[in-house]
């Protein structure tokens, strides 16, 4: 975990260091350290920060603190995070209204439990580039809109609470934004257009590279969505909702579960979220082996490729009908 974090800053600070100072000084070396930068501010959000804020970094709670910030560095906020990821996903995964994950703007269905409309027929085709916008979204609106709603549920408690917060949130963001356009505008050889292009483009690396490794674990023909009752009551087991509503992939390769934080076991993380994802790999066989021998799903696809493919599908079944098939 320190190798990973000492890469993964590095990764995120250092071509930005270069643009500033100048080191960079060619177009092609600007697009390339934002781009450098971009895949650090992924590699920070999935194999950092997740599992401070999840607590599993270390026994330490102070370092989970401490490292749960490196999400307010990249322009997000750890408090808005652990409501919407650890509290809400982890409780309600693929429960309309309660998962904000499956909560999506009305040109995006992301579960059979919520109306079609004209829009959604085309969504397979269009939702990859919204994917690409989604930490845009993030660094602006998303995190006072959402930290408003879960105020507005009780979930933040106190009106000073509530005020100091966003106060800190929009305090943080305002550090990102001079770091990653201020700096580079007053002091890097670059006209203001080339760096707004070059953090576009950072943005919509991140924001497709996380959104694809989230969505692939539960936006799924194979995996259920579950809906509440009247009382907002949904029947069954804790672990048996986490089995039946999230999917791995690519379970063998480990250089690709090393740079993704050990996402691709999902399931595992799941069932275990206060386990560090250095383990879900020798985790993943036991859980397995557990679900076969009680007759019990357990969801994975061979690679990432397979689980991408099958999400496409997902996302045309949403579109363009009512009832989604079982099997990709």
């Amino acid at each position: 975990m320190i190798i990973k974090t000492l890469v993964m800053v590095s990764l995120y600070f250092v071509p930005m260091i270069l643009v500033i100072t100048g080191v960079a000084s060619q177009t092609w070396q600007l697009f390339a350290c934002f781009i450098i930068t971009g895949f650090g501010m992924a590699g920070i959000g999935m194999g950092v920060m997740h599992d401070a804020i999840h607590g599993t970094y270390s026994k330490n709670p102070l370092i989970n603190k401490l490292l749960g910030y490196t999400l307010n560095m990249v322009g997000a906020n750890a408090t808005v995070w652990r409501i919407q990821h650890n509290v809400l996903h982890h409780s309600y995964t693929n429960i309309s209204e309660g998962d904000d994950d499956i909560n999506a703007p009305f040109f995006l269905r992301f579960t059979p439990n919520v109306e079609r409309n004209s829009l959604h027929p085309y969504q397979h085709w269009y939702t990859w580039f919204f994917y690409g916008l989604s930490t845009i979204s993030w660094i602006t609106s998303k995190d006072f809109i959402r930290f408003n709603r879960y105020y507005s549920m009780g979930l933040i408690k106190g009106k000073n609470i509530y005020r100091n917060t966003v106060i800190k949130i929009a305090a943080w963001k305002i550090v990102y934004y001079l770091f990653t356009l201020g700096l580079p505008i007053l002091f890097s050889p670059f006209g203001i257009g080339e760096i707004l292009l070059a953090f576009f483009v950072l943005h919509f690396i991140t924001g497709l590279s996380i959104s694809l490794v989230f969505q692939t674990a539960h936006i799924m023909p194979d995996v259920n969505f579950p809906q509440a009752d009247e009382h907002g009551t949904v029947e069954g087991e804790r672990m048996l909702h986490q089995l039946a509503t999230t999917c791995n992939y690519s379970e063998r390769s480990r250089i690709f579960s090393w740079m993704i934080g050990g996402l691709n076991y999902q399931v595992e993380h799941h069932l275990f979220p206060d386990i560090c994802h250095v383990h879900y790999r020798k985790i993943a066989p036991i859980v397995k082996a557990t679900a076969a021998e009680f007759n019990i799903p357990y969801h994975s696809k061979k690679t990432f490729f397979d689980a991408l493919q099958s999400h496409f599908k997902m996302l045309y079944y949403l579109g363009n009908t009512e009832m989604v098939a079982v099997k990709a």
